[in-house]
């Protein structure tokens, strides 16, 4: 059970995070709640002890709460701040600055190849795209879904609950 949720349920849902986020700008509430409903059974099936799992609610905790500030203040979009400490529960503290450091850098260069695409003139045949219309569009937010997905995706491995559960 434990290895059906790391390999599959885990990677599907921050697939479909980000794509949801490219094509609608929006990451639907159900991703964090399936995110955070199935790490109950991942949890018993790995064989996390209660100060473990209380680490990785530690985890959410703090990303959801700063999460959150940064989406009062504008900064991020809501399903952004779910996300991320949906995924934080499923990392726990330790892969939790590479994640941050991660996502950043590749925030930073999605922010900067859209900026660029925003510069220059649609080719012909996207125009009957919505979803490329509002990525093109200079008042539209980014997708920052794709580099929290991404991010998780490249951080996972190294987090202690995927070696703990893939060993086993």
């Amino acid at each position: 059970m434990a290895s059906l949720c790391l390999l599959v349920v885990f990677p599907f849902l921050m697939a479909y995070a980000a794509a949801s986020d490219v094509l609608t700008m929006t990451i639907p509430n159900r991703v964090s709640l399936i995110l955070v409903a199935a790490f109950v059974p991942l949890a018993a099936t790995a064989g996390l002890g209660w100060t473990e799992i209380a680490s990785h609610v530690g985890a959410f905790g703090l990303v959801l709460t700063v999460g959150f500030t940064l989406f009062a203040f504008g900064v991020i979009g809501g399903g952004d701040a779910k996300l991320a400490a949906a995924t934080a529960l499923w990392l726990g503290f330790e892969p939790l600055l590479d994640y941050v450091v991660n996502f950043s850098l590749l925030g930073g260069v999605m922010a900067l190849a859209i900026l660029y695409v925003r510069g220059q003139p649609l080719p012909g045949f996207v125009i009957a795209w919505p979803f490329a219309l509002r990525l093109h569009d200079r008042c539209v937010g980014m997708p920052y879904g794709v580099a929290l997905s991404a991010s998780a995706l490249i951080t996972c491995p190294s987090a202690p609950l995927w070696r703990l559960a893939l060993s086993a």
